[in-house]
């Protein structure tokens, strides 16, 4: 990976995978200029889903996220591209899809704040950290 690059964690969310919307996201991210070098289908235990989201455990909404992000299958994936974290949080848009920017990931599909299809890092940190939790090293696969 040359110095410029960086990589962030999505995860495709259980609303994204109920509405059949893999490929209508993934084509997005693709065409916005990232690579994916890590990605599977896996369904969140809530014990799982927790352990993620440990950081907003004190939060209202911890509960609720953790019930949704082990409602169904998800799909995580690491992706690269230079200014990786920045650039994908402005293709996903905001948190609330009434508030995001016209044809962003969220405006586009998501139905809610708390269903809005799409984790995006927000940080390299926080990336690095998120994407060893759902993949090995072996499995981030860079194909120039």
């Amino acid at each position: 990976m040359n110095l410029s690059m960086e990589r962030t964690l999505t995860i495709l969310k259980p609303d994204c995978v109920r509405k059949q919307l893999i490929g209508a996201v993934t084509d997005k991210i693709e065409r916005a200029g990232f690579r994916i070098v890590a990605m599977k289908k896996t369904r969140l235990t809530k014990q799982t889903a927790g352990a993620f989201y440990a950081v907003h455990s004190e939060r209202p909404f911890y509960g609720e996220l953790v019930d949704f992000m082990s409602s169904g299958p998800c799909v995580p994936m690491i992706l690269e591209k230079e200014n990786a974290v920045a650039d994908f949080r402005t293709l996903i848009g905001a948190t609330d899809p009434a508030q995001a920017d016209a044809g962003t990931i969220r405006q586009l599909f998501a139905d809610s704040k708390g269903e809005n299809i799409v984790h995006g890092s927000d940080s390299a940190e926080n990336a690095a950290i998120e994407g060893a939790f759902f993949f090995a090293a072996e499995e981030v696969v860079r194909v120039d």
